[in-house]
């Protein structure tokens, strides 16, 4: 992946910070910054939801350097800062459902955390600091598609937690000064995204049942709807909101999609014909605090920093269904 870079400028003897950096976006984020000879490149992440192994492909990189740390804990996240130029924000707990079973934590990692970012960031003297926001936010709006200006009430304390992100990061960009750009992601899917544990997405569960020749589980009807992104995509909008012109996005927050729509239904039945498969999906309950369709208008970021998102979801899904192939069912290669 990242045969085209996403950025002009020398980045050479620049430093990125990227919290939670093991993850499934981070490491993309990590992926991209080596293969393009970044300066230094240095991960924060406890490892609750990342993996090491992500990072595994780097650890020989001589300005790569990871830091088992806590975005909790004020102190760390001030030594993560240190001497850095930029911040890619990715650390966070994830997943709606975690979050309306275990809103206290959500609220440490995605709340406290995130704050605790900005204040570190702002006494290191960061350059710009990027941050992972999500279309959650968007909450009960009826709207499609979504714009940024317009949202609802929220549907989780995951979303409270993105919102709230939102409003500190306009607050510290106007009251310090701080060269802050917020990344609303829709439904961001591809390599390295985990099929494991209890709040894993759909698309890895779908694509983890169909190679291990296993029915997978719909919630509700499956017509539900989603603007599906592949990763590749999310890694360009953080970079070109790196450099972008800061008088055209400072405090601003930007979708981040790709501009169409799929039901859950459509995806299930493109993974599978992926596949070469006959399955049929089971169908059960909705999920607490989903919402029913989300569809991105993106003109924003595309006007503000030349966000082009060139991957669609059929391309996406062909390369993340070979990976996962590769990475979890070798014997089928």
């Amino acid at each position: 992946m990242y045969e085209k870079a996403f950025h002009s400028e020398d980045i050479s003897s620049r430093s990125f910070l990227v919290t939670g950096g093991a993850g499934f976006i981070g490491s993309n984020l990590v992926e991209y910054l080596v293969k393009y000879g970044a300066g230094k490149v240095r991960v924060l992440d406890n490892l609750s939801t990342g993996f090491i192994e992500n990072l595994d492909a780097y650890s020989n990189y001589p300005a790569f350097e990871f830091i088992k740390g806590d975005i909790s804990d004020p102190d760390q996240c001030r030594d993560a800062c240190q001497g850095m130029d930029y911040v890619l924000h990715q650390a966070a707990l994830g997943s709606v459902p975690r979050s309306v079973k275990d809103p206290v934590a959500t609220n440490l990692a995605n709340v406290t955390g995130f704050l605790n970012m900005l204040v570190a960031a702002r006494e290191n003297n960061v350059r710009r600091f990027v941050y992972a926001s999500s279309s959650s936010v968007y909450g009960d709006s009826p709207h499609l598609p979504k714009v940024e200006e317009q949202i609802g009430n929220p549907l989780s304390p995951y979303a409270v937690s993105k919102r709230v992100d939102e409003l500190y990061a306009d607050v510290f960009a106007k009251t310090y000064g701080m060269e802050i750009l917020g990344l609303r992601y829709f439904n961001i899917f591809g390599p390295r995204q985990s099929p494991d544990g209890p709040y894993a997405a759909a698309i890895p569960l779908f694509m983890f049942a169909v190679l291990n020749n296993e029915s997978p589980f719909i919630n509700g009807d499956g017509e539900q709807s989603r603007d599906f992104t592949f990763v590749e995509n999310a890694v360009e909008a953080n970079i070109k909101s790196l450099f972008c012109p800061i008088e055209k996005c400072n405090g601003g927050v930007f979708n981040i999609a790709v501009g169409e729509r799929t039901t859950v239904n459509q995806l299930f039945e493109i993974i599978r014909d992926t596949a070469g498969s006959q399955l049929k999906a089971n169908y059960r309950e909705e999920r607490p605090g989903d919402i029913r369709h989300s569809l991105a208008e993106i003109s924003k970021a595309e006007d503000s920093m030349g966000y082009k998102p060139q991957i669609k979801i059929e391309q996406g899904l062909q390369i993340t269904f070979q990976w996962f192939k590769k990475k979890f069912f070798p014997q089928l290669q």
